[in-house]
């Protein structure tokens, strides 16, 4: 009989705590929604159900929906989960985060890269080894100075002909996933058309070089480096002459005789 009654009070404590709980989400619920009007109290937002890797398509168990305030400042964002299935992620996605379109894009046509490639943008592959790969230092997501070397006068010159260029993949890799080196025999860049010419004309007329740049480095936007000036030459020394004294000539050969105070030129004869 003692055993009974104790585990019917068990019971009950455990019922009576699920009761308060449920009434505290209620309540806590409520004071939520007590200061949201009725036309703006809620919006749905799609939300990354797992982690999305970089240039994964999205399919329906890597999405969920949430409700936030519509209050609530989460940018451009997607409101159905129709309307993410079969996009790129062109960034990685972590698990939780509400999608905004700007880190995704239609794969309409053509390969992955393709869909990555930012409009008005041209993805271009240069052959690199592992010393102008930065000793397999260099994966996708990192940015790059492009050097280029020339012969000139049986002189080497070189001069940075681009800066800040998105490594878009490294061989057939795009994942950024990866934090290891890895040698590489391929770098495909991301740059505009004219910048795609400036790098194959330094690549046909001599050597390319990748320098890897700080990813928190702050510096000048501009992606093509001006020319460098040609040195002024060098001026030819000047030689001063001494200027040509002439001494007069005397006019005649005459004798001038002096006498006291008496002066008497004479003429010599011959």
């Amino acid at each position: 009989m003692i055993k009974r009654r104790g585990f019917l009070l068990i019971v009950i404590s455990l019922i009576l705590a699920l009761g308060a709980a449920w009434v505290a989400r209620v309540w806590m619920q409520a004071r939520l929604n007590a200061n949201l009007t009725p036309t703006e109290a809620r919006m749905q937002v799609v939300a990354a159900a797992m982690e999305i890797p970089f240039g994964t398509k999205a399919e329906p168990r890597h999405l969920k929906v949430i409700t936030l305030p519509r209050s609530a400042e989460v940018g451009d964002h997607y409101e159905k989960i129709e309307d993410v299935v079969g996009l790129i992620a062109i960034q990685k996605v972590i698990s939780g985060e509400i999608l905004r379109k700007e880190r995704f894009a239609d794969r309409s046509a053509g390969s992955t890269l393709a869909a990555v490639v930012k409009p008005d943008l041209r993805a271009v592959t240069v052959r690199v080894d592992d010393v102008v790969g930065v000793a397999g230092f260099l994966l996708p997501g990192n940015h790059v100075d492009v050097v280029a070397s020339r012969m000139v006068n049986q002189r080497a010159e070189a001069q940075t002909v681009l800066r800040n260029l998105n490594v878009l993949a490294v061989d057939q890799t795009a994942s950024q996933d990866k934090d290891q080196p890895v040698v590489v025999r391929a770098v495909t860049l991301e740059m505009t058309p004219k910048q795609a010419e400036v790098l194959v004309k330094a690549r046909e007329e001599g050597k390319i070089q990748l320098t890897l740049r700080n990813p928190l480095e702050d510096s000048d936007s501009e992606l093509v480096a001006e020319a460098v000036p040609e040195p002024a030459p060098v001026p030819a020394k000047t030689v001063l002459k001494k200027p040509r004294v002439e001494i007069p000539r005397p006019e005649n050969n005459g004798v001038t005789i002096i006498r006291g105070t008496n002066v008497h030129n004479s003429e010599s004869t011959t």
